[in-house]
């Protein structure tokens, strides 16, 4: 796994009413936890249930089927979903005919937890046995706990239609690979989510045209690790050398998928998240340089400065070889910004490893950054094979330090927009004012305006009048 935001989306609703929708008379209420991909699933479980009687709600207490899709990426989103299995049972209590299933990376890990020790739920059901519900829903109806955590070698969900939960009717997530193949010793994804696989180009290609149909203006292409998509007809990417010559020479890797979208649909903006240093190729960076509707934006975690700790994160690339990428993307694009994912207090970390790690920070100045202390993780390598040795309040003052640098490096970089005029793609109000706009620029920065005879969806040029360390803000050229 390259990186999983910790983000959260509480209170769904589904966009567009069908005639399927009509003649559905079950109420679904879905929430997500931790990463992007994971918002992608619940809009692909919310898409299968509807084809079998399940309209989404945003309404907890109307719900006949409640839904968590979990992450375990921290032990405070376990935490936070805990606390909301607890919410969900005290609302069965009342309405006992509700039933509970638990989704995701934690439903993989902890399955026998939920149903067994704690009895909180009654149905557990793993990233890749979504197809799986009616059944597993049947098997609880009839009053059986039910369980599916099989791990596939070739689901990616590519004909399933998703449905745009709390959409903004302007962006939206479209996944490319599911599965990591790294092995970071701090990470659970691999064990959670398998081994990767991509899905189908024609079905991306056909995904993303319905919404841009659809009036959609922008997808983020998704993956763990997008910079390992490699298509050559299906099946695992480590058996890629097993398959035809013919099958090996008309692969498509992730440049030439851009490349695709990009050349298919114009005058879509496209992102992508989350590359993996070791796996971005100069192609892709040559790419988004020919294309103009391919964002200037890289999320590239590190997670640390020291190589000693990226040996031991079993990172494959050395603080020397992630300078190395950061200098070709500035050559290649130089306005291109660098987002981060940093870890304090891996296991080992010492004072001059966390020195390293701020030096780098320094020589980047990274436009935005996901930070943590590090969490250990059960059934990780770390967690079986290295001792957490450092101390709470250390982890906690190397965070901060980390967190302020980001800060003033966050500014820093905001305050380069300043005087100039940015493209942006309006997605809605501003959050503190009806009477204002807020939007992103290619380089992924939040730009407030105010409102004019513009609408949603548009794209406009905007002059960056002055900024905080998160917002940039303009008036409208």
């Amino acid at each position: 796994m390259a990186s999983e935001h910790i983000i959260e989306e509480k209170k769904q609703g589904q966009a567009l009413i069908t005639e399927q929708d009509a003649l559905n008379k079950k109420k679904v209420y879905i929430e997500s936890y931790g990463c992007q991909m994971n918002l992608n699933d619940s809009e692909i479980v919310a898409s299968i249930l509807a084809k079998n009687g399940y309209n989404t709600t945003h309404l907890l207490e109307e719900a006949d089927l409640v839904l968590v899709n979990t992450c375990s990426i921290r032990e405070k989103a376990e935490q936070t979903i805990r606390k909301r299995l607890q919410k969900y049972n005290s609302v069965k209590s009342i309405n006992p005919e509700m039933k509970i299933g638990v989704l995701g990376c934690m439903a993989e890990r902890l399955k026998n937890k939920f149903l067994e020790e704690e009895k909180m739920v009654d149905m557990v059901v793993g990233p890749d046995a979504y197809r799986d519900l009616p059944k597993l829903l049947r098997t609880v109806e009839s009053g059986r706990e039910a369980v599916n955590v099989f791990l596939s070698k070739e689901e990616t969900y590519a004909d399933v239609t998703p449905i745009r939960l709390n959409t903004n009717g302007v962006t939206a997530f479209v996944s490319i690979t599911r599965g990591c193949d790294n092995m970071c010793t701090f990470c659970v994804v691999p064990f959670t989510r398998g081994r990767e696989r991509s899905r189908d180009p024609e079905s991306i290609v056909k995904e993303i045209k319905e919404l841009w149909k659809n009036g959609y203006k922008e997808v983020t292409l998704l993956g763990q690790n997008v910079d390992s998509y490699l298509w050559y007809g299906g099946g695992l990417k480590k058996d890629f050398k097993k398959a035809s010559l013919s099958a090996q020479e008309n692969a498509l890797d992730f440049a030439k998928l851009l490349e695709l979208v990009a050349d298919e649909l114009p005058e879509m903006r496209i992102r992508f998240a989350t590359s993996n240093p070791q796996d971005m190729s100069v192609d892709v960076l040559y790419a988004m340089s020919r294309h103009k509707n391919i964002c200037k934006y890289i999320h590239l975690p590190v997670q640390s400065g020291s190589t000693r700790m990226l040996k031991r994160m079993n990172r494959q690339h050395t603080r020397e070889e992630y300078i190395e990428l950061i200098d070709k993307i500035r050559e290649i694009l130089p306005d291109c910004a660098i987002s981060q994912d940093m870890i304090a207090g891996f296991s080992g970390e010492s004072e001059e490893d966390h020195k390293e790690t701020l030096s780098l920070m320094e020589y980047v100045k990274y436009d935005f950054g996901f930070m943590f202390a590090y969490s250990e993780r059960p059934g990780t390598p770390a967690a079986k094979d290295m001792e957490d040795d450092v101390p709470m309040e250390i982890k906690k003052r190397r965070l901060s330090e980390i967190i302020n640098l980001q800060m003033e490096h966050g500014l820093y970089r905001m305050q380069q927009f300043i005087g100039q005029n940015v493209e942006v793609l309006i997605e809605g109000n501003s959050k503190k004012s009806d009477g204002h706009w807020m939007g992103r620029n290619s380089q992924n920065a939040v730009v407030v305006f105010p409102k004019g005879d513009e609408k949603k969806g548009d794209l406009v040029k905007v002059k960056v009048t002055h900024c905080t360390s998160a917002t940039l803000i303009g008036k409208r050229v």
